[in-house]
């Protein structure tokens, strides 16, 4: 008798068999069954090495021993032509055929069972009036056309949420599943909506082809799907349409008769102008200095084609937003472009949310500027109830998370973050501007968290990275921020200001030959920007070319042709401080006046932003021309000025122990000196000689304690050097 024929008849094959289906079987039973009761993760994972380490004993005892009428017989006591031996045998195959067919029929009750419980649970908390617009497909053969696929995409999602009662998941979110291998159930599951439309652009010469598809989550039903042939000129009609049917395929009787009507007047209908703002808001959405400039440009030429186009407008106004909080443009020459844009955007369209945010937001800070105390918290009030009644908005509610910086409320900024994030989770703008935010309340691990999750989701944004490079050099840690500015160049290579602030660090530690290079790029990039000449300034110091340092100071304030981030009062206050060391302040004040009439004027009615933060910087000269009573009556003006702008000068150490130096109070001075001054890494304060070394802190620097923590410092920024220099070395190294 062969092996085989041997081991069918002991019966092993059956044995093997029927452990093999009902051990599977049984695991799967129980697997299912035993999370449902509490049981934990281990119980199950035990089940299944139980029964994996008992198949090889079960396989070999059926070698051994038989199941005979009789009971359990070891093989050689056991007749194998016996009928009773036959039966057990073939009762055992039935047995295993009736133990499969029952566990599978329970394991397919059971499951069932709690998968339509749990349907049922998705089904009652998502709403059936809600849709999510995915990102249109590009199938033309230019990619570069997928702006185009993209921005209609957009118009659709924003047509959409014009609709009453209709939920329409955020841009962002939307967004951010493109490209992604991901089911229309786990979309629609993330995105908490019961459709989810989506579809593709075929774009040829002036011809396009949309191709659009309704479908319902749960079951992945097409409610509806159409194809559109039609010219480039048509893409208004194709949006109005595809709109008006998703919106009437979703529920005609909640959303009415007059789909078509409520939808109307929501973009231009010249392709050209629509083309160009479409490539717009594709650029902004980089939050790069030669992003902004192009979207600029972009929505300029859109404004030539059709000036009552009202979107281009908004979007403009919002650009300039951008742009003066990336350095682009002065406040003043920034406010005035907003309001103009945002006015004319509300001649049109009064109710529309985002201007009357825009127009309010710049009209207030305006009047803040000038000295109305009221306007930002009458700003902040406004604010408020737009974003109450329109919550979907992004840019109302940044805005007004501007707003709340600007009076010192940044806690209550939190919750309008967290409450836009909780509407749309996948927007890099929210993440960044929470961790701005956390930045200033200094709760630096979650802003470090907030910064590097909007860089996930958009790792083209130059500002995120120079935060995370402030929040490194808080720690001391010069390398990080270094590299993370060197991402920030890498990202917006068209910024001059990121190179020159990398410049500036490098020129205070002394590495002169490594600055250079960053200086090079920025007289490439911006050779009359006021960041060029306070270069010349910081490099001449830097050489110890003393003369060099005044002549190119007074360059930069006399030719003052750009006003932005970095403006001449550092070059202001190096003439005054270098004017007191050499005896000259008064013919040095005489030439300032001369330059900038009006300048030093503390009691003008309407100060100019840009000369009150010099005035700021004149007390060390004033300390020298002007009577003790003088220079504290100008002290008292200048606190009441930046109090009625929502800011306040004493949350600055070195602003407090200037002060109490002023009123003699030295020893109150030194004690915030030592706690709050030297206390923090010496990175963040690579200029402190300048201030120290001044005649009027003569008293606090005398302090053998004071003496003791400047050492430290010397010592700090002795290392601080050596490793920024190497890791520059070794980058040079590997080139």
């Amino acid at each position: 008798m062969s092996f085989v024929s041997e081991l069918r008849r002991r019966n092993v094959f059956r044995v093997a068999a029927a452990y093999l289906v009902v051990g599977w079987l049984l695991t799967e039973v129980l697997t299912t069954i035993l999370p449902t009761l509490g049981a934990p993760e281990w119980a199950a994972r035990a089940v299944i090495l139980i029964f994996a380490f008992g198949f090889i004993p079960a396989v070999i005892l059926s070698w051994f021993y038989e199941i005979t009428p009789e009971g359990i017989q070891r093989d050689h006591e056991v007749d194998p032509d016996d009928p009773g031996t036959r039966r057990v045998a073939r009762s055992i195959e039935k047995a295993t055929i009736a133990t499969a067919v029952i566990l599978i029929v329970f394991i397919g009750l059971f499951s069932a069972r709690y998968t339509a419980d749990d349907s049922a649970e998705l089904d009652t908390s998502i709403v059936d009036t809600s849709v999510a617009v995915l990102p249109f497909v590009n199938m033309s053969d230019d990619t570069d056309n997928e702006y185009f696929s993209d921005g209609l995409t957009e118009t659709l999602l924003h047509m959409l949420a014009q609709i009453p009662d209709l939920k329409v998941a955020a841009r962002t979110s939307s967004f951010a599943f493109k490209g992604q291998n991901k089911s229309i159930q786990e979309i629609a599951r993330s995105l908490e909506v019961a459709h989810v439309l989506e579809g593709s652009v075929q774009r040829a010469g002036d011809r396009v082809r949309v191709t659009a598809q309704l479908i319902r989550a749960s079951d992945g039903f097409h409610i509806w799907s159409e194809v559109y042939d039609r010219t480039l000129d048509d893409i208004f009609g194709i949006q109005d349409e595809i709109a008006a049917k998703v919106g009437s395929a979703l529920s005609a009787s909640l959303l009415g008769d007059d789909v078509e009507t409520q939808l109307a007047g929501v973009t231009t209908y010249d392709a050209d102008a629509y083309d160009l703002y479409l490539q717009a808001r594709k650029a902004r959405a980089k939050y790069s200095y030669g992003g902004l400039q192009e979207a600029e440009d972009l929505l300029k030429g859109a404004l030539l084609i059709d000036p009552d186009f009202t979107d281009a407008k908004i979007e403009l106004a919002t650009s300039y937003i951008h742009q003066w909080e990336t350095g682009l443009m002065d406040q003043r020459q920034a406010l005035a472009e907003i309001i103009a844009m945002a006015d004319q955007a509300l001649d049109q369209r009064p109710d529309d949310p985002v201007a009357k945010a825009l127009s309010i937001y710049a009209k207030a800070v305006s009047l803040a500027s000038q000295g109305d105390e009221d306007a930002l918290s009458d700003l902040v009030n406004e604010l408020e109830t737009i974003v109450a009644r329109a919550p979907s908005e992004l840019e109302p509610r940044l805005l007004l998370v501007r707003a709340y910086k600007n009076v010192k409320r940044l806690e209550d900024a939190l919750p309008v973050l967290e409450g836009a994030l909780s509407l749309d989770p996948f927007n890099p703008a929210l993440h960044y501007e929470l961790g701005t935010a956390l930045m200033e309340l200094e709760r630096t691990d979650e802003a470090r968290a907030s910064l590097e999750r909007s860089l996930e989701l958009e790792p083209s944004q130059p500002n995120a990275y120079t935060n995370l490079g402030v929040l490194s050099l808080q720690e001391g840690d010069g390398v990080g921020y270094v590299s993370h500015f060197l991402k920030a160049v890498a990202v917006d290579p068209r910024d001059h200001e990121l190179p020159a602030i990398l410049a500036m660090f490098l020129y205070q530690l002394g590495i002169v030959e490594v600055a250079d290079e960053f200086r090079e790029r920025v007289l490439a990039l911006g050779p009359t920007s006021t960041v060029a000449y306070q270069l010349d300034v910081m490099r001449t110091r830097a050489v110890g070319d003393r003369e060099a340092s005044i002549e190119a100071a007074r360059r930069a304030v006399s030719d003052d042709i750009e006003d932005r981030r970095f403006a001449f009062g550092g070059a202001i206050q190096y003439l005054i401080r270098t004017a007191v060391e050499d005896g000259r302040i008064d013919e040095e004040f005489a030439w300032l006046e001369e330059q900038h009439p009006g300048i030093f004027d503390i009691d003008a009615a309407q100060v100019r932003a840009k000369f009150r933060n010099v005035q700021g910087v004149a007390f060390d000269g004033w300390i020298q021309t002007e009577t003790r009573d003088e220079v504290m009556r100008r002290l008292d003006v200048m606190l009441a000025s930046a109090e009625s702008m929502g800011v306040d000068p004493m949350t600055d150490p070195n602003t407090r122990i200037a002060v109490l130096v002023l009123q003699g109070n030295v020893d109150e001075a030194i004690e915030i000196a030592l706690d709050e001054v030297f206390t923090r890494p010496v990175a963040l304060r690579l200029n402190w000689r300048d201030t120290f070394l001044q005649p009027q802190y003569a008293e606090v620097v005398a302090d053998e304690r004071v003496q003791d923590a400047m050492r430290r410092w010397e010592q700090d920024e002795q290392a601080l050097r050596g490793s920024v220099e190497s890791y520059f070395a070794d980058m040079h190294a590997s080139r």
